[in-house]
């Protein structure tokens, strides 16, 4: 069976997130297709996506190797999702249907009785899901591809503190859904623009100045050819 360049490629960018791949470190697609249980043609179209995508860096003579992005390069990334969530909540506003409502809303229900125990995993987790969920209500594929690039490279780069106040956090995501429900993209847009600033306040950089290294995480928790595989 032939394992999908995308499935690949999944399991190789949530590494390099995890730091099963220091920056600057070599992929060769031996090392990968044998860790990964594939081929090498699948590695090296996922090479080339997360190329494309900024997680990867082929150098002459080197190969492919993950890439070593500067601090501009990652404030410049908050930026931009400061500036393209609060339009996709607009648009989500003018496109959502029933079914994204319904997700968004038992998102937040769960988030908030999550933050009432103080559960910080299961939020942050839920939390990724409602914005995921409100990116594809936008029904701008583009758009949420985009945010979820952003989201992946975000994590990759820094770390976040946990909300001192969860609650508070929750309430603002039902604010979102119940602006997006009435159709209001104007609130919807400013409601999340306050929401997205106030969460990128919590983001340290994991590489300051090119130094101060997380500790890397040197198990992969990705196999790819297993029977379990989700296609």
């Amino acid at each position: 069976m032939r394992i999908p360049a995308h499935s690949v490629c999944t399991a190789i960018r949530d590494d390099i997130v995890a730091g099963v791949y220091e920056r600057g470190s070599r992929l060769t697609e031996e090392l990968l297709a044998r860790r990964y249980g594939v081929s090498r043609v699948p590695v090296r179209e996922a090479l080339r996506t997360l190329e494309a995508e900024g997680f990867v860096l082929t150098r002459r003579h080197a190969g492919a190797c993950v890439a070593e992005p500067t601090e501009q390069e990652a404030a410049d990334l908050l930026e931009m999702r400061m500036l393209l969530e609060p339009l996709g909540a607009a648009r989500a506003a003018q496109r959502r249907t029933e079914a994204h409502l319904k997700v968004l809303r038992g998102l937040v229900r769960l988030g908030q009785e999550r933050a009432r125990r103080g559960n910080s995993e299961d939020l942050r987790s839920l939390g990724g899901w409602f914005h995921e969920t409100l990116a594809q209500a936008s029904g701008s594929p583009a758009l949420t591809s985009t945010l979820a690039q952003l989201r992946h490279k975000i994590a990759w780069m820094y770390s976040v503190e946990a909300p001192a106040h969860p609650a508070e956090s929750w309430t603002e995501h039902g604010a979102i859904v119940d602006a997006v429900a009435r159709g209001d993209s104007d609130r919807a847009r400013a409601i999340t623009a306050l929401h997205t600033e106030r969460a990128m306040t919590a983001h340290r950089l994991r590489f300051p100045g090119g130094s101060d290294r997380v500790e890397r995480v040197r198990t992969s928790q990705h196999p790819v050819n297993t029977p379990s595989l989700r296609h």
